[in-house]
């Protein structure tokens, strides 16, 4: 089990992960955070787990990682900015966590909208946001990171779908060193993010994105559509172009065609609708 004084060893941060609360199991480390969020916790704490039972992403699918393999952790933010921006944040996690794998691994990693991350066309990592907006202002987020690290079995319906950062890399990796990395990305570029309301950190994405001008399948709550990725709105939309109109759409299961269909696999609601009292 990884423990508090490993993981904040030589970490070179000033905010993030001056507090870890470590557990061998828990019911879900973005619960954790949003109860410690919701009595009043500093910005920077860290929930990590071995194991969750009720882990979680998106649309109530199921997080699935082995225990003592990977890394599945939490970030409490309080960032001041306002609700609208929220459908950028993502991309911010995206980039920086992105970028602490490259750095980590040489490993060349894909931004896929709304928030996955993959490497040679399958996923790596998931993000699941989730916060409190009271009165019109965002009182806190939490980050949820799944991030399949040494992992070399998945089931059988995830085998042409996901992959680990071991299989891809042929090593095992340090999880402690990887998760220093992140939490250290993390911060370096989050108040320069909020200084812009997160809209410095499209170009970046749009570097670690390929699905653009690519045609994709977009799933919405029963709906499908098919256009060609024409790029990001300033709100973090992606643009679609149909046969008929340009579309911008906040939420949706992505499909890139020529690519299989995603399936219980953590990934994040960016949808600034779900964003509500007490929290998500």
């Amino acid at each position: 089990m990884l423990t508090e004084r490993e993981l904040r060893k030589g970490l070179k941060t000033k905010t993030f992960g001056n507090k870890i609360y470590t557990f061998q199991t828990i019911d879900s480390t973005n619960n954790c955070a949003k109860a410690v969020a919701n009595v009043g916790a500093a910005e920077g704490i860290v929930v990590i787990a071995e194991e969750q039972t009720a882990g979680r992403g998106r649309l109530g699918r199921s997080w699935q990682a082995n225990p003592g393999e990977n890394l599945t952790f939490s970030l409490l933010l309080r960032p001041q900015v306002p609700p609208d921006t929220i459908n950028l944040l993502p991309l911010y996690v995206a980039v920086a966590v992105a970028q602490a794998i490259e750095r980590t691994t040489n490993l060349k990693v894909e931004c896929k909208w709304p928030n996955d991350l993959l490497i040679n066309k399958k996923k790596v990592a998931g993000i699941l946001i989730e916060g409190s907006m009271q009165q019109n202002t965002v009182e806190y987020i939490v980050i949820g990171l799944g991030i399949n690290v040494n992992q070399t079995q998945f089931p059988k319906e995830l085998l042409q779908k996901a992959t680990s950062l071991r299989l891809e890399s042929h090593q095992e990796i340090d999880r402690v060193k990887l998760f220093k990395e992140i939490i250290l990305s993390l911060e370096a570029s989050y108040k320069p993010s909020v200084a812009t309301r997160f809209q410095s950190v499209v170009p970046f994405w749009l570097d670690h994105a390929t699905m653009i001008n690519k045609p994709i399948v977009v799933s919405e709550q029963g709906n499908v559509i098919t256009g060609i990725v024409k790029g990001l709105s300033k709100e973090g939309g992606l643009i679609l172009q149909t046969n008929e109109t340009e579309k911008t759409l906040f939420a949706g299961d992505v499909t890139i065609l020529g690519e299989a269909p995603e399936q219980l696999f953590p990934v994040a609601n960016t949808s600034t609708p779900t964003l509500s009292v007490p929290h998500l």
